[in-house]
């Protein structure tokens, strides 16, 4: 993540997903949703999505010793990763690994009151990437026990304005959810209702990651065709329709498409 100034503080800045298996990843990842992947010169554990020859995403392998969860993890631009880590520990909450010199940035995992797993950014990241516009992840999802409180403890530890003009990220309540916006663009929604100690991870608090594709049988053929599975029921909107896929290691991912297939009616 480099080259380009972040203009939004407290805004999602990227996503990445950690794996036993980094070969494996690219592999299912580039067959359901058609990305390709290079290596930017940080070891072999390391890698870059791209789609149209953009960047979505990145991919990191971790070392089996380590009793580690697959999983995806947004991450969050701030302007000082040491302040915002004492933030969330000052809140009751876990800073789990950070922050850390990475890249030309600095870098820190944690986890929520609730447990949902989420990062911190400090730096540069890449230009144009930004929820909801091109290949980037169309929104972020957390669904969490109590969305009144997380949206407090996000809104302290990134500086999430109440509205306009307080800033370009704004956290609005909305009947039973809190809209996460940067400028304009919608790019995450807080839901409560998720329990804590239920064995099904859809259920338990964490973040969604919502990618786009063309067409969401096709993407469901192909996942599990290279070894995934579907973790939930289709779900529809009036104008998407959505499913939860988990790949070959369980890390779970969303796929969204538009409600009428390329080529139909």
């Amino acid at each position: 993540m480099s080259t380009s100034r972040h203009e939004g503080s407290g805004a999602p800045c990227w996503v990445s997903l950690l794996t036993r298996d980094l070969a494996s990843a690219q592999r299912f990842y580039g067959a359901v949703l058609g990305w390709s992947f290079r290596r930017p010169g940080r070891g072999e554990g390391f890698s870059l999505a791209y789609r149209d020859g953009a960047p979505v995403a990145g991919i990191g392998a971790y070392a089996e010793k380590l009793s580690l969860r697959a999983a995806w993890t947004p991450y969050f631009a701030v302007p000082d990763a040491d302040v915002a880590a004492a933030r969330i520990r000052e809140r009751g909450a876990t800073v789990a690994v950070g922050p850390l010199s990475f890249g030309g940035g600095r870098a820190a995992m944690a986890a929520d009151p609730a447990g949902a797993v989420f990062g911190l950014w400090q730096g540069r990241v890449l230009p144009g990437w930004r929820v909801g516009r091109g290949p980037a992840p169309a929104w972020l999802e957390l669904r969490t026990r109590d969305a009144f409180a997380a949206a407090i403890f996000y809104g302290e530890v990134l500086d999430w304005a109440g509205e306009p003009p307080g800033g370009c990220v704004t956290a609005a309540y909305e009947q039973d959810h809190v809209v996460l916006r940067h400028g304009a663009d919608t790019v995450a929604r807080i839901s409560g209702g998720a329990v804590g100690e239920d064995p099904d991870p859809q259920i338990r608090p964490r973040w969604h990651v919502h990618f786009r594709v063309p067409d969401l049988e096709e993407a469901v053929r192909a996942a599990l065709d290279a070894g995934g599975r579907v973790a939930s029921p289709v779900e529809t909107s009036a104008t998407g329709r959505w499913v939860t896929l988990g790949d070959p290691e369980g890390a779970l991912f969303t796929v969204l498409a538009p409600r009428t297939a390329p080529g139909a009616g």
